[in-house]
């Protein structure tokens, strides 16, 4: 319940500064929808460690509402395996799919912060490489990734970045964290481009 209202409030502030940020805007821009700030771009995701590999593509549809706020919804499909190791004796393989929501705000042009909640449906198959024994499960798990990258964005043009980004609920479910639940360093590196460019 905890994550669930985690994840609902994450929403509802990137809802609120979507508003802050459109009325800021008004006093600059004319009102009304632009196509040329609609954008469409998707992100690599890799993530690697000491017996464990992460990776995984994530598309995203967005709109920059103004100079330094994008927002949008992204999809995901990742496939994660953990090996066995002196702590566990179970070696995972999950695969999993997801949607949620991104916030990108960029305080100057080559920095961005990004929140990224998702809800994401797992597929897992669990060996024990002790005993042999096997299962698999299907389960889902809420998540909030949150980070900071660098990269280049010229609104009605393209854009491109790379962020590193770790999920804060301490969902066990989650495909952002170990079967510890310690949390996993994502990387992601995502390049678009604007629907409507603006002619140079």
């Amino acid at each position: 319940m905890i994550m669930k209202n985690s994840v609902l409030f994450a929403c509802l502030m990137m809802l609120a500064t979507f508003a802050v940020a459109q009325q800021n805007e008004s006093n600059e821009q004319p009102k009304g929808f632009k196509r040329e700030n609609m954008f469409f771009g998707s992100s690599l995701n890799l993530s690697l460690g000491n017996r464990f590999f992460n990776v995984g593509i994530n598309p995203e549809l967005g709109y920059s509402l103004n100079k330094w706020l994008d927002a949008g919804v992204a999809l995901n499909i990742n496939y994660f395996s953990q090996n066995a190791s002196d702590f566990s004796n179970t070696r995972f393989r999950n695969f999993n799919y997801g949607a949620g929501t991104f916030l990108r705000i960029w305080p100057v042009n080559f920095l961005h912060l990004q929140v990224q909640p998702e809800y994401n449906w797992i597929s897992s198959s669990q060996k024990n490489v002790i005993t042999g024994q096997s299962a698999r499960y299907n389960y889902n798990a809420e998540s909030l990734l949150v980070g900071i990258g660098y990269g280049s964005r010229a609104v009605g043009s393209q854009y491109s970045y790379v962020t590193l980004m770790i999920d804060v609920l301490q969902n066990i479910n989650s495909p952002y964290r170990d079967q510890f639940n310690d949390p996993l360093p994502v990387f992601r590196a995502g390049f678009g481009v604007y629907l409507n460019r603006k002619k140079q």
